[in-house]
């Protein structure tokens, strides 16, 4: 049966005390409404529509996709009214309802709720809570079917008892919600058109309300301000942490790591406090981070090492490659097999071959380095001329003397060698040594001035 997910993304997030639209609020690095959005095309749906309101030009910038249809709820007069304003696009014959400000809900628990719903019945997601206030009660009769949600505001003492509560998450036939939207009132505590009116109607028309019931609160929970927000953080850091462990990967401590994006391990891998790991990153077998260091948008090969406090962005280590501690390795820079790059050495755009090595005090950008070269402290590619880049160019086994200043574009041709303090700014033939400074003069009877 075909799909439609409708996405409800307008509400201000007032307790937010934010300029930015609450569903624009990141978790793990990532706006909340992306997250839902992610969880919507793993259920594989005909369209995603997501109703925005507050800030809408803002969220329609930064989460656009040719996927995603965008409907405008230009006043916010409750849940039922912002699903309204998507009907005239809802062509499926199953409509799920999402939230975006629920980020964390998993997809496993939306496919079993998907399973609920069908022409003669209403799937509806429930959470079982120790302290439900605020939440919309679940009514059932004494044969346990449910009959009604009230809304906290609007439930009497008996039911605020009820400890089941109302995620908002539904699962609806297609063809009859239109019908249902139709005959919403604003009647109630709130004045406003509530969605979950829909569960009593769909009981008077005699369909059954089939529940699915979250794992857990955090599953389900919505971010109305930054405590909350702070809680969703934890509790999906530390699901990420418990997969990843699952998977071979040893953290030191869990509860002092942070995943903020898609990450690929092997197995064997070792991980010190105080990592962050951003945007896609792949790890091989094998691989050992110390501590603080990030991570963002990198490959680790078999048996790399990462020391402590070192910074890769766009990066790739090779084989048994290692780096740090105090590396910075910036988009471009790549590590070949058994190659080491010290504290203090700053690589972009540059290529270090099997077996290299920049062992502290350097930048190297815009460089291609061949296998076994040294490259001595205090070096640099003077590879910016204020206007343009240009590269340098090391064949295999070059001997970079320490302080060497390389101007490109350069080419050093295999076993060149540059003397330490000198500054080349013409190609090296293979194995020439390259002198680029003053010749030293001792001044004889020189005084040093005396301070007045």
């Amino acid at each position: 049966m075909s799909l439609d997910i409708v996405i409800l993304a307008a509400g201000q997030g007032t307790r937010m005390r934010s300029a930015l639209p609450k569903v624009l609020h990141p978790v793990a690095g990532k706006p909340m409404l992306g997250h839902v959005i992610d969880t919507a095309r793993a259920l594989s749906p005909r369209k995603i529509h997501v109703v925005i309101g507050h800030g809408a030009e803002l969220v329609r910038e930064r989460l656009a996709a040719d996927d995603i249809h965008f409907v405008l709820q230009a006043e916010q007069l409750g849940t039922g009214h912002a699903v309204a304003q998507a009907l005239p696009a809802l062509e499926a014959d199953k409509v799920l309802i999402l939230y975006g400000d629920v980020p964390l809900t998993k997809v496993e628990t939306l496919t079993r709720l998907l399973e609920q719903a069908n022409d003669a019945q209403l799937g509806l997601l429930t959470v079982n809570l120790a302290d439900p206030t605020g939440y919309g009660r679940i009514v059932r009769d004494a044969n346990g079917v449910v009959q009604a949600i009230v809304e906290h505001k609007d439930a009497s003492e008996a039911q605020r008892a009820i400890h089941e509560g109302n995620t908002g998450i539904l699962a609806v036939p297609g063809k009859r919600l239109g019908d249902w939207l139709g005959r919403l009132s604003n009647s109630n505590a709130q004045g406003e058109y509530y969605l979950t009116d829909v569960i009593a109607m769909a009981v008077a028309d005699g369909l059954v309300v089939a529940t699915e019931t979250a794992q857990d609160e955090m599953e389900v929970l919505g971010a109305n301000d930054r405590i909350q927000l702070s809680q969703l953080e934890c509790h999906y850091q530390q699901r990420m942490a418990r997969q990843l462990m699952a998977q071979g990967v040893t953290l030191l401590d869990p509860h002092r790591f942070d995943v903020r994006g898609e990450v690929s391990v092997g197995r064997d891998i070792t991980i010190d406090i105080n990592v962050i790991l951003e945007g896609k990153v792949v790890i091989e077998d094998d691989v050992q981070i110390g501590p603080n260091c990030v991570i963002k948008n990198s490959t680790l090969r078999k048996g790399a090492i990462v020391k402590a406090n070192s910074h890769l962005d766009g990066a790739e280590l090779g084989e048994c490659a290692d780096c740090g501690p105090f590396a910075r390795l910036r988009p471009g820079a790549v590590l070949g097999a058994k190659a080491h790059v010290g504290n203090f050495v700053e690589l972009k755009n540059a290529v270090l071959g099997e077996g290299a090595k920049a062992g502290h005090l350097s930048y190297l950008g815009d460089a291609e380095i061949g296998a076994r070269t040294n490259i001595g402290a205090g070096t640099i590619t003077c590879n910016y001329d204020g206007a343009n880049k240009f590269r340098t160019v090391m064949g295999e086994d070059v001997f970079i003397g320490s302080n060497s200043s390389l101007v490109a574009p350069l080419t050093l041709g295999d076993g060149a060698t540059t003397g330490a303090g000198s500054t080349v700014t013409q190609d090296v033939p293979a194995k020439t040594l390259a002198v680029g400074r003053a010749k030293q003069r001792n001044i004889e009877g020189w005084k040093r001035p005396i301070k007045k």
